[in-house]
């Protein structure tokens, strides 16, 4: 149960911290928020959970693959602010957006390993 509250509080500690540090400095955030941080936990994590190599590379081709769809994000959510949209409206539009770029990437992914 320790190591579980361990994982919870270091994960959120750096989301905490991204948050704090884009409020002084918006470069500086988006450079912490870019750095492979959480995959690079969860790898660790999985790691040490399992010991297990070809689940841990299985990960790291997932998490490249699905970095592509996630730029979808952070080139349209700025796009619609900055030409009027509402924030609330350009957040969904872009969620939207994001999740139809990761249904078509995991749909050719599945064609690929199969």
């Amino acid at each position: 149960m320790a190591y579980t509250i361990l994982k919870l509080c270091l994960s959120a500690t750096i989301v905490f911290a991204v948050s704090e540090i884009a409020k002084r400095s918006t470069v500086w955030g988006g450079f912490i928020a870019s750095l492979p941080i959480l995959s690079l936990l969860a790898i660790g994590w999985l790691y040490f959970e399992t010991r297990d190599v070809e689940r841990i590379a299985g990960l790291s081709m997932s998490i490249f693959w699905l970095v592509l769809p996630s730029l979808l994000f952070f080139v349209l959510f700025p796009m619609l602010l900055r030409n009027g949209v509402a924030f609330w409206w350009s957040l969904f539009l872009t969620m939207a957006a994001t999740s139809a770029g990761y249904a078509i990437v995991l749909f050719i992914l599945r064609k690929a390993v199969s």
